[in-house]
């Protein structure tokens, strides 16, 4: 697989302006890159922007704390697919993963995932790794997902910063732990993305190596032009 085709390039920022997004996407052509995963409300016009060229388009739901209801999460889904996404990459109820209520868990992944096969797209699932202290609450996500069938398991938002003891926050984001945890324990259809911290073609080329097949990044031009 090309470098290129494992970069969802993100467009995900608060602060990224219309002219931005537009341009990121007219980018993302350039680089022909797998798809360009964009904030909701635009996910209508990157399909216009990205129109005629191999990009998908890919956008968030229940970004970026996965607190929505599942019947939310379900209509963001729905709605995101109506205007052009192809690839959603959902956030789970993390409270809910904290609490060990699986049967949650299982029914929310299982809810969108319907929504997804229903309107022809595929779905990714967010576990945000640095909000999950054990490495069984990833393992028990790992199985659920792959018992459901999802598309893609993948480590974190880029937006899931944990306080410190000095109280400042900070993100691990895709640790080459997690990726080995999650690796080990997806079945063999289901892939890994890796996202949070990857900004260069030498952590690119180790996570392929690895067997990651999808990276999220906003670093997509300085990694292609390394």
């Amino acid at each position: 697989m090309s470098v290129s085709k494992m970069i969802d390039h993100a467009l995900l920022h608060p602060t990224l302006t219309d002219a931005e997004l537009e341009e990121g996407c007219r980018l993302a052509v350039t680089c022909d890159v797998a798809s360009v995963c964009i904030k909701p409300y635009a996910v209508k016009q990157a399909a216009e922007w990205l129109a005629g060229s191999n990009v998908l388009v890919c956008t968030v739901i229940g970004f970026p704390h996965g607190s929505n209801t599942i019947e939310i999460k379900v209509a963001e889904t729905i709605q995101a697919c109506k205007d052009g996404a192809t690839e959603i990459d959902m956030v789970v109820n993390i409270g809910r993963v904290l609490s060990e209520d699986w049967a949650y868990v299982h029914s929310e992944i299982q809810a969108v995932q319907n929504a997804c096969l229903s309107q022809g797209a595929i779905l990714k699932v967010i576990f945000e790794n640095d909000f999950l202290p054990k490495d069984s609450y990833k393992i028990r996500l790992c199985e659920i997902c792959t018992e459901i069938g999802v598309a893609f398991v993948k480590t974190s938002t880029g937006f899931g910063y944990v306080k410190n003891d000095a109280g400042t926050f900070e993100s691990q984001g895709a640790t080459e732990h997690d990726l080995r945890l999650m690796l080990a324990h997806i079945g063999p259809k289901v892939a890994v993305k890796a996202s949070g911290g990857i900004r260069t073609l030498e952590q690119v080329l180790k996570l392929r190596e690895m067997g990651v097949q999808r990276i999220g990044t906003s670093s997509t031009e300085s990694i292609l032009k390394a």
